[in-house]
């Protein structure tokens, strides 16, 4: 899978609609404030079936977020997905980005892992 792959699969999800989310701005100069804000903002990617998500598309998605080259809205997209599983794979690979995140995601990464915890 590649992103582009991954977009399609996301619109393709969205159809059937999107888990209920809440969103705003956050203003502060706290850049885990910032994240933090992002990360809830984030959960607007959510399928209404994201819970339906096959083991295969976790180990493909989870592969796409371990790769260098993806972009960061991808990656955003591919946490909060991953966050929301009952999944050891899932799981897993949040654990193994956690121990090396792109910077601007180190936040982000925390948080989506500690959610994934509470759902595993």
């Amino acid at each position: 899978m590649n992103e582009k792959d991954f977009w399609r699969f996301l619109e393709k999800a969205w159809e059937k609609g999107r888990a209920p989310s809440v969103s705003g701005s956050i203003d502060s100069p706290d850049p885990e404030i910032r994240a933090a804000g992002e990360y809830i903002g984030g959960h607007s990617f959510l399928p209404a079936d994201y819970q339906d998500i096959s083991e295969e598309i976790i180990q493909n998605i989870g592969r796409l977020l371990l790769r260098a080259e993806v972009g960061l809205k991808t990656k955003e997209a591919i946490m909060v997905l991953l966050a929301h599983q009952t999944s050891k794979t899932a799981l897993n690979v949040l654990k193994e980005y956690n121990r090396d995140p792109d910077e601007d995601l180190r936040y982000f990464a925390k948080l989506a892992l500690d959610e994934c915890k509470c759902w595993n």
